[in-house]
This record gives structure tokens, C-alpha cells and sequence, in this order.
């Protein structure tokens, strides 16, 4: 952890960055992730299924032959990085990793000092027009060739209409490029609704940026230009797991079942279509 770091107010990544072990937070973030974990206690638990979820969209995408990544809201650089993760199976695949921190920033460009294909810019998730046309980002990926967009847990963060948001990135995108999503919903379970939301209450107390949550129906939206792939909207632990895992029943803590916990984060992937191709964005 940078102790030495002075920052008043927690951040969306330095939490993040603690849920998932790293060494990039404050103090103060880890104080604001200590305090929602003992309202939310599987808290842990959902970050690293959300991160687990990113590693396996990557390597679908890459399988399926896409070679540029565009991850806005990346945070701190963490085990398993898009381009690591990428250059695994494909070396020359090009990510541009964005965020509007610039402790976050900094560090990824540390990271990425040496390489040719990856590098991270500062840049707000509200300014499309000022992110799609930087000279970082146009040095490294083509818009007129497929690029997957990724936007794993930084909706939350946009209050209002992010679906308008997110179509006009959509707009800039090739035929054959792909929306990866993550967004955090309120729990089916009234019990765990009831932590999720006190813990939500207290994460933007003490955070910088209040957290939205949003209705499944809300997130499938986010969908509409696009053409989900199976298996559609779902719990990010159930999308395409790695093998086959037993029912997550146990309890997580206060009460808690861990399979309900973990459905408060959705993930899914959808494709732009083809010119004259239907649009099923809204039917799973």
C-alpha cells in the first residue's frame, strides 16, 4: 500500500484495488472498503468475480479474433491486466487502457513504460469525443476495424442516462466490435438488499463519486445497438465460467447466502452488428 500517498477522499479504484489485494490504495481507501465490508461482507467476493469475469471477456474476444481493447475505467493496474491477459494468446493485441484519476493514470503508464502496444491515458468516461480522438488512443487502434470496449464497473459511477452515453461511443465502432459490461444491481433477496444498499449508503459518504445502482432491465439497455451473446445478461460468476462449479449456497456473512451476494454484479458482452443486421440487445 502507498502510505506515503496523501489523499483525503477514498476513490472507486483505490477501493477496488484493496477488495482485490493490491498495492496501489491509501489509507483512506482502505478505510472506506473496510467499513462497507462490515455492512456488505462478501464485498470481496464480488470484486473478484468481476475481475475474474474481465479475464475470461478477454479471452473470448480474443478468440473470436478481436485485437484492440479500449478499457475505460480501468483503475490500478492489477494481477491479470487486459493486455496481459491479450498478449497471452495474441502478442501484437493493442490496449488502451483510460481513467480519470491521475494516481491511477500514473501508475499504468509505469507499468506500460515499455511497451508497444498498451498504454493509459487520463480521460473521463462523460467526454467520449475527447477519449475516442486523443492522439494516444488513434496511435494505436483503428476505428474502422473491430475494438471491444470495455466498461467493467464504471457505469455505476455515470448518475442519469448512461445509455446515452454509452451509444455514442457505439457510434464510433466498426461492425464486429464488441461492448463488454459489468454494472452493480440491488440483490433479489430483501435481506441482502438491505445490507447492499446501507453498504452503498456508506461507500458514497466516503468516496468520491456516488455509486448508482441500476435495474436489470436499465443494464439491458445499455445493449440495445448491440447483439448479446449467450449467455446474455447474467450474474458475472455465471457468464462462461472457466469449469463447472457447485451452487455458491454458503453463507458469506450477516446472514448473507453467497449465490444471492454475487448476483448483485451483471456482466455481458454484446456485438455490433452488421449493416441491415437485427438488433437483439433487448431480448434475453
Amino acid at each position: 500500500m502507498q502510505s506515503q500517498q496523501h489523499q483525503d477522499t477514498a476513490t472507486p479504484a483505490g477501493i477496488y484495488d484493496w477488495l482485490l489485494g493490491g498495492h496501489h490504495h491509501t489509507r483512506t481507501d482502505a478505510d472506506a472498503a473496510i467499513t462497507a465490508l462490515k455492512t456488505f461482507p462478501f464485498l470481496c467476493g464480488v470484486a473478484r468475480a468481476n475481475r475474474d469475469w474481465l479475464q475470461r471477456v478477454v479471452r473470448f474476444l480474443v478468440a473470436g479474433g478481436v485485437r484492440q481493447f479500449l478499457d475505460i475505467g480501468s483503475g490500478y493496474p492489477a494481477a491479470g491486466n487486459v493486455h496481459e491477459i491479450a498478449h497471452e494468446h495474441a502478442p501484437g493485441a493493442r490496449v488502451v487502457y483510460v481513467d480519470r484519476e491521475p494516481a491511477t493514470v500514473q501508475a499504468g503508464r509505469t507499468m506500460l513504460a515499455a511497451a508497444a502496444t498498451a498504454t493509459c491515458i487520463e480521460g473521463d468516461l462523460r467526454s467520449p469525443d475527447a477519449i475516442l480522438n486523443h492522439p494516444e488512443v488513434r496511435e494505436l487502434l483503428d476505428f474502422d476495424r473491430p475494438v471491444a470496449l470495455l466498461m467493467v464497473s464504471v457505469l455505476p459511477f455515470v448518475p442519469g442516462n448512461a445509455t446515452d452515453l454509452v451509444d455514442r461511443y457505439l457510434a464510433h465502432l466498426a461492425p464486429g466490435s464488441y461492448l463488454a459490461v459489468s454494472h452493480a444491481t440491488a440483490a433479489d433477496d430483501e435481506h441482502v438488499r438491505r445490507q447492499q444498499v446501507a453498504a452503498c449508503d456508506r461507500y458514497n459518504a466516503d468516496v468520491r463519486g456516488t455509486m448508482t445502482l441500476r435495474t436489470r432491465e436499465e443494464i439491458r439497455d445499455l445493449f440495445h445497438r448491440t447483439t448479446l451473446v449467450d449467455p446474455g445478461l447474467v450474474p458475472v460468476a455465471d457468464w462462461r465460467p472457466d469449469r463447472a462449479h457447485t451452487p455458491r449456497t454458503h453463507a458469506a456473512g450477516n446472514g448473507i447466502d453467497s449465490s444471492h451476494a454475487l448476483a448483485v454484479q451483471l456482466g455481458a458482452v454484446g456485438r455490433v452488428p452488421e449493416p441491415g443486421q437485427e438488433q437483439h440487445g433487448n431480448q434475453r
